[in-house]
């Protein structure tokens, strides 16, 4: 099997199918980073269609100063503040503003046992996640997605953003107590909700 060095000259060399090769594993959670930073599944693609299209095109500039994986997070990271910065200068009223989005494109597998309450019951939790993401300022949106939905160490979400390793703590500790808030707010109460906890804890999608 070829390696990631030996696809990474190949990609050098303008080879799309080792570019492809490379991406291939990590693009499901290209998409789900673009997909709860700009928080719709079709502008999401085109995020990740864009971000890739840029990736290939600077692949020369990679020097391996991070992992590949890092490098490829913080151009969709760059691509989705693009595309949400676009949005807020070119707002656009929807068609039906009442209208809840349907369905969440990254979906976390569902035990076997569960029944159909417990399923719902985790798809309503799932949307006031997403919902709560979308209420943060996009770089506590960024912080949290790469760090507690991702799973990546504080230095490679500050990698991935660009910044020091203490604003990337600053900014998760502001996000998650905001979290909470946003989460009790919803339910309702003045705790912390079960899914706010699981978003500190590292869910995943």
């Amino acid at each position: 099997m070829i390696s990631e060095a030996e696809l990474l000259v190949l990609a050098r060399g303008g080879d799309p199918d080792a570019f492809a090769a490379l991406v291939a594993p990590l693009q499901r959670r290209a998409f789900g980073l673009a997909y709860r930073m700009v928080g719709e599944p079709e502008e999401a693609a085109d995020v990740t269609q864009d971000a890739l299209v840029r990736a290939f095109t600077r692949i020369g500039d990679f020097r391996g100063d991070a992992s590949f994986a890092t490098w490829l997070h913080r151009i969709v990271h760059n691509t989705a503040l693009d595309a949400l910065r676009w949005r807020a200068r070119h707002p656009v009223e929807p068609l039906d503003p009442g209208a809840e989005r349907q369905g969440d494109p990254v979906r976390e597998p569902v035990a076997v046992a569960a029944g159909p309450e417990d399923i719902a019951v985790r798809a309503d939790e799932r949307r006031a996640i997403e919902r709560a993401l979308a209420a943060l300022p996009p770089e506590f949106r960024a912080a949290v997605v790469l760090r507690d939905l991702q799973g990546l160490d504080y230095e490679e979400v500050a990698a991935v953003t660009g910044v020091s390793l203490g604003t990337v703590k600053s900014r998760l500790h502001r996000a998650r107590a905001r979290l909470r808030e946003l989460l009790s707010e919803a339910e309702g109460t003045g705790t912390p909700s079960r899914t706010s906890r699981e978003v500190e804890g590292g869910w995943r999608g």
